[in-house]
């Protein structure tokens, strides 16, 4: 008879107590022992293995564990940017995503088996014996497979594997790449004991159906710019400055996006590192989603798929194909595609708005745009047919042309990034996007070079525009509990 995933005596008991509180006692119970002294860190490796342990994916990519495994990494970032008990929100937001998607019937109730690794015959052979059950579909025998590699080769080797499937399928959905990428961050944090059963949910996910599709464009531009038997440069420096801002403003005034990959191909080509490229795509990425006039609060994936792949060109071990397809692909995914199709003229913002707009203070104009923000007309649901179809209402320029007021006024990035840390955490409608992009938008900020750099602030305030106020249940429990 299998059993469930077992965890560790001094784990096993708070993983228990997410799995298990109802959800009308999760948020008070949750501070409770926060308050009492149970460390942010084991509260969110709590969350973690029970949303892993406890919740079944559906068919799509919301419910489960995707979305609170991915959100660790953004969730512990940002408790860190903030002070007080106000650390304590996000810690409230992941533990209530989790403990809902374990209670909901969509979901639950689920057991996670524990059960043998499989070999083979080797690691070759195992390999292959993955990759075979990836090609029908057979996610549970892949499962059995990828938890023998993880214990026999190393853990980015076995990651790299993962992602010749996961990167082709980003043309099916974001997520196929997003889902280990993120996890593995996340896990870099939590310590990797945890890599093998935090990650089984990313590996049953990324290779269930659909099979991963075939990429010839792709794999054409590494052959016609010889991109895999050149000597390609890693690691950037000053003297790329201009060819990287040259190349990510062309990204973003880029009205077909299908014309990227060769973009980024020939400057490769041409003795770009790849560092470099990944930068550009990340201005690029800003630009084009100041542009974008989308109402999705969850249509992020341009920063967050940005951010992940320069994250990954850095990654040692990983192989200099998947970098290179990672990069190149950045713009097939679901939701970074529908972007295309509502674009404003380039550039964004506009800059004689942000001109008119009266003089105020460091401190007058974080607080305008908080407020610009907490005053956004309340979404009419029943309008509203079809989400990734909603569009930004006019009011969210207010927002951006504060924003980029500040941004001109050379104003404290530091202030500025705590406040969209402070709004982020009113979120639990997006499953973790908030907190994701604005996560996304500092690393990305704090990576790029100037001038280009502070777009992504900008870009952050527009996202913070159009998220706030979908749904802050849980935000407003805790702040009732906090303030108590």
């Amino acid at each position: 008879m299998y059993r469930r995933v077992q965890y560790a005596d001094e784990i096993e008991p708070l993983v228990q107590f997410i799995e298990e509180t109802a959800p009308s006692e999760i948020i008070e119970q949750t501070l409770g022992k926060l308050r009492a002294g149970v460390p942010i860190k084991a509260m969110l490796t709590a969350s973690a293995l029970a949303v892993t342990r406890s919740s079944d994916l559906p068919p799509g990519h919301h419910g489960g564990p995707l979305h609170p495994l991915v959100g660790i990494h953004a969730i512990r970032h940002i408790a860190e940017r903030l002070s007080g008990e106000d650390r304590f929100l996000p810690i409230l937001q992941h533990v209530a995503l989790s403990n809902k998607h374990i209670q909901h019937p969509g979901m639950g109730p689920y057991m996670l088996p524990d059960f043998e690794p499989i070999d083979a015959g080797g690691v070759e052979a195992t390999k292959r014996a993955f990759l075979g059950a990836v090609d029908r579909g057979v996610y549970n025998q892949a499962d059995h497979s990828f938890l023998w590699l993880w214990d026999n080769i190393p853990a980015v080797e076995a990651l790299d594997l993962l992602l010749t499937v996961a990167i082709p399928k980003n043309v099916q959905d974001d997520h196929y790449f997003i889902f280990p990428s993120f996890t593995w961050r996340a896990v870099e944090w939590l310590g990797r004991e945890y890599l093998p059963i935090l990650m089984r949910p990313a590996v049953r996910y990324v290779t269930r159906l659909p099979t991963p599709p075939a990429i010839p464009e792709f794999e054409g531009l590494l052959d016609e710019y010889q991109l895999l038997t050149r000597s390609l440069r890693q690691r950037t420096g000053s003297d790329e400055t201009p060819a990287i801002g040259h190349l990510g403003e062309s990204i973003g005034q880029c009205n077909t996006y299908a014309e990227i990959p060769a973009m980024l191909a020939k400057a490769l080509a041409d003795g770009l590192s790849l560092e470099g490229a990944g930068e550009a795509l990340s201005i690029g990425a800003a630009s084009l989603f100041l542009r974008s006039l989308t109402g999705n609060p969850m249509d992020v994936h341009l920063h967050t798929g940005v951010n992940l792949r320069r994250y990954l060109v850095q990654l040692d071990g990983l192989s200099l194909r998947n970098r290179l397809l990672a990069l190149l692909m950045w713009h097939t995914g679901p939701e970074v595609r529908s972007t295309q199709r509502r674009m404003e003229p380039s550039p964004q913002p506009d800059a004689a708005a942000v001109a008119a707009l009266p003089y105020r203070t460091q401190d007058e104009l974080l607080d305008a745009m908080t407020e610009s923000v907490y005053h956004q007309p309340p979404t009419d649901w029943s309008t509203v047919a079809n989400l990734g179809q909603l569009r930004a209402i006019p009011e969210v320029k207010i927002t951006v042309n504060l924003a980029q007021q500040y941004v001109n006024f050379g104003y404290d990035a530091t202030a500025f990034i705590t406040r969209l840390a402070e709004i982020a955490c009113h979120d639990n409608f997006t499953e973790m996007h908030a907190f994701k992009h604005h996560q996304a938008v500092v690393e990305e900020f704090y990576a790029t070079r100037e001038p280009w750099r502070w777009r992504h602030l900008v870009a952050g305030a527009q996202a913070a525009a159009i998220s706030f106020g979908k749904n802050m249940e849980i935000y407003e429990e805790a702040i009732e509990l906090l303030h108590a």
